[in-house]
């Protein structure tokens, strides 16, 4: 099996700090720049998995500046460079303290909320009668806050005001941000044959400025359908074909796992671990039109220290 980065402990010219995230390692250097590292790590129900999956930090990487790219004439963001594969130097920001989530169809958590008799996510008010899968009249937003530790926590636009977490005139701008790249998204997706089902965009502001940072698009941020077979499925009531992580979630469920306190994370074989690292490569080809290059990873620790070293070399000239 490929070799994969779950752990990262670089000391970059100039780096004042760093952050390990579930997912990614971000390390501040100089006043001003961020280098964040795609590991293979994978999280669900905000536990990180005991395994890495080959290849998925260099896809969430490749994904996140592919869309980043495509969305910055419509959305300013933090991106600078792609030296690496899986790294991206951009410019740190201070982040808003929450994640921006936009669902354009009932399913997933917001499913099973409302199985269980919920009508009401995050201040928006959801109609009876609506079945798994079902697309909403309009995306609705469904913010959470951002926990620096432990489970993210749904929240209402009116309490994210009052409780002074982000000031109104900010939120205005980011909720416009994010219905703007969830229908510049939802377009890129269907020319690929695919929905953009839900998704999440996280912002900062540097400067003044309200940015879009950290990755979008992602099987990790995102959830796909493949729109050929969609009504025919939905009618029947059958699940969907889809590219997301949340048949890594499905997998954990079956098997007792919801990271509940107490509960122990299933073995992940060596057939699982393939399966999911086929998955992430699958959707980077099907959402970018592009073939999926294996990055060499002989050296993967050397290459991207060598790599991330270059980039802030020609950008201190």
């Amino acid at each position: 099996m490929a070799t994969t980065l779950v752990s990262t402990d670089y000391n970059f010219p100039g780096q004042t700090a760093v952050y390990h995230g579930k997912v990614r390692d971000v390390y501040s250097v100089n006043p001003d720049l961020l280098v964040m590292i795609a590991t293979d790590r994978i999280s669900a129900f905000d536990v990180i998995l005991p395994q890495g999956i080959p290849y998925k930090g260099q896809v969430l990487n490749q994904i996140a500046a592919y869309f980043l790219d495509s969305t910055a004439d419509i959305v300013p963001n933090w991106k600078l460079a792609a030296p690496d594969p899986m790294a991206t130097v951009g410019v740190r920001c201070e982040g808003f303290k929450v994640e921006m989530i936009i669902r354009g169809y009932l399913t997933g958590s917001a499913w099973r909320e409302y199985q269980a008799g919920c009508r009401e996510l995050c201040g928006v008010k959801l109609p009876d009668g609506m079945r798994e899968n079902e697309k909403f009249p309009q995306p609705i937003i469904t913010p959470t806050t951002k926990a620096d530790a432990g489970h993210d926590e749904n929240i209402s636009r009116e309490e994210i005001i009052a409780r002074g977490i982000v000031d109104a005139a900010d939120y205005e701008v980011m909720e416009a941000y994010t219905r703007r790249l969830f229908e510049r998204g939802t377009k890129m997706a269907a020319e690929k044959g695919l929905i953009l089902v839900d998704t999440k965009y996280e912002f900062g502001k540097h400067n003044g400025k309200v940015l879009l940072i950290d990755e979008i698009h992602t099987p990790d941020s995102s959830r796909y359908f493949y729109a050929d077979g969609y009504e025919e499925r939905f009618e029947k009531g059958l699940p969907q074909r889809q590219l997301s992580k949340e048949f890594v979630r499905q997998w954990l469920i079956e098997r007792g796992f919801m990271g509940k306190e107490g509960q122990q994370v299933p073995e992940m074989t060596p057939e699982f671990i393939e399966s999911v690292s086929e998955r992430y490569i699958e959707l980077y080809e099907h959402i970018t039109g592009q073939p999926f290059v294996k990055a060499d990873e002989a050296n993967l620790v050397d290459r991207i220290a060598v790599n991330v070293e270059d980039c802030l070399q020609n950008m201190s000239l």
